[in-house]
């Protein structure tokens, strides 16, 4: 099974450029499933309904979230579809949504998780360990799937090694997401899990991951902040491919303008 999974997309600029490039994508690599992270899409801050529809409308089979899947409001209406998650280690009571699915494609079920990592990040409190929630995932959903795959949001790289290596060789791919930024660590882990610490970001790339650059100089230098804005200019596609049959592998995929 081929999978395509696209790193961050941020802003409407990143929606747009993957969209232009998908059916390249699809071609090129022969892709059978394909998921993208779209926490940021919103301005950078959670998803709305309009980019949600243009992205599941342009070939996207499921959606991933992140740290930012509540800032946007909206989202409540169309958590609970089947094409999106958020992380399943939220500790909110009542939260809408849930932290996996399992899709079929073809004679084949793939389960697909979201977790978010603690370290570094904010209100880790109102967060259940990753490490626990998704070995509860595992158990509950124990037979019902051929292939698994998870999107780790997290800061920290020592945490998402870590994690990979606690699940090496009981989920087929594990891929991080969060820092914007491609790590060069594209592997197969001893017991065949396939790892990359962050898959990167697909969006405006001659900002600070994402964002208008100038803006983002001036709250490092002054005290009086400016409110961050969706950089402009040149866009990037960021993601993997991943091959989950016999012959498992994992490729970076990188596009600029």
């Amino acid at each position: 099974m081929k999978i395509l999974f696209i790193g961050d997309i941020y802003g409407k600029s990143g929606v747009d450029y993957f969209i232009e490039k998908i059916n390249f994508l699809k071609n090129e690599y022969q892709t059978e499933i394909i998921i993208a992270n779209a926490e940021n899409v919103d301005n950078g801050k959670g998803l709305d309904y309009e980019n949600y529809q243009n992205l599941i409308l342009s070939g996207v089979d499921l959606i991933t979230m992140g740290n930012h899947t509540f800032k946007n409001k909206s989202i409540n209406s169309f958590i609970e579809s089947d094409n999106i998650i958020r992380p399943l280690n939220l500790k909110e009571k009542e939260l809408k949504g849930s932290g996996y699915k399992i899709i079929r494609h073809k004679n084949q079920k793939i389960l697909i998780m979201n977790a978010l990592g603690r370290i570094f990040m904010e209100k880790s409190e109102n967060l259940f360990c990753p490490f626990k929630q998704i070995e509860n995932t595992l158990n509950i959903c124990h037979k019902k799937y051929d292939y698994s795959f998870l999107d780790f949001h997290a800061q920290a790289t020592s945490e998402k090694i870590a994690l990979a290596n606690y699940f090496d060789g009981k989920i087929d791919a594990i891929v991080g997401t969060h820092t914007h930024v491609q790590t060069n660590d594209d592997r197969i882990l001893p017991k065949k899990t396939l790892y990359i610490s962050d898959a990167g970001m697909t969006g405006p790339y001659e900002g600070v991951i994402g964002q208008d650059k100038e803006i983002i100089i001036n709250n490092f230098l002054n005290t009086k902040r400016k409110k961050h804005k969706v950089a402009e200019g040149k866009r990037q596609l960021n993601g993997v491919l991943l091959n989950l049959g016999t012959e498992k592998n994992i490729k970076k995929i990188i596009i600029n303008e």
